[in-house]
């Protein structure tokens, strides 16, 4: 399907254009600072999301191994999440707003023919992380939320998606990581064989045994 055949059949101003239009007009009457500020953010910000994975893993080498194993599937996550979304965006084939609604000014250079706006690639990549993160720690997970929301915002403000596809993909993202966290925790007895050989010194300990008045017992880990 050709880029003016999907224009005919799918034309996403129609669900929130409006919307669209006045973030827009909002982005060209910000002040240049903000703009640009939002527009580095845009174009960078998701390497952010790997700094929080980095550190998660740092920290689950002193935690359970379900913890951990649930760490080293975020990233993995994040990759399926983005599959399923490059998926969904070759059957939609919606044109960006930026080459498609009159009057508009997008902040960055406005994708091309070819490169679909339904729903953001950003978008899911940062939802994805946080929602995976969400279930290793909560407050990581809270803290890289409020960062994937404004990730998802930006890309509206740059004027390169409408509303509706960073909604959607931030829906994709969170069903990913909802749909595979838990489930990556089950390979937590995996980690445990793999703490105990060459891997040791990646995934760390976990938690560390610790005496108590001649038995055994087991200190919390510190997450």
């Amino acid at each position: 399907m050709n880029s003016s055949r999907a224009l005919a059949v799918y034309d996403g101003s129609g669900i929130d254009g409006s919307l669209y239009t006045q973030v827009n007009g909002w982005a060209k009457a910000a002040p240049h600072w903000l703009d640009d500020v939002i527009k580095v953010w845009s174009a960078v910000g998701l390497g952010l999301f790997a700094v929080f994975m980095l550190y998660a893993w740092w920290r689950a080498r002193g935690a359970d191994s379900v913890v951990m194993a649930r760490v080293l599937a975020s990233p993995v996550i994040v990759v399926v999440a983005y599959g399923i979304n490059s998926v969904f965006k070759s059957m939609v084939e919606e044109v960006r707003p930026c080459a498609q609604i009159h009057g508009s000014v997008s902040l960055e250079t406005c994708p091309g023919a070819g490169d679909w706006s339904f729903p953001s690639n950003h978008s899911v990549i940062a939802f994805a992380a946080a929602g995976a993160l969400w279930f290793v720690n909560r407050r990581l997970g809270w803290i890289a939320g409020i960062f994937a929301v404004l990730m998802a915002a930006s890309r509206v403000w740059v004027g390169v998606h409408y509303p509706h596809d960073v909604a959607v993909g931030a829906l994709v993202g969170i069903l990913a990581a909802v749909a595979l966290a838990p489930l990556a925790g089950r390979c937590g007895p995996l980690v445990d064989r793999m703490r105990g050989g060459a891997l040791r010194p990646l995934l760390g300990p976990g938690v560390v045994p610790v005496v108590t008045r001649g038995q055994h017992s087991y200190e919390a880990p510190r997450y």
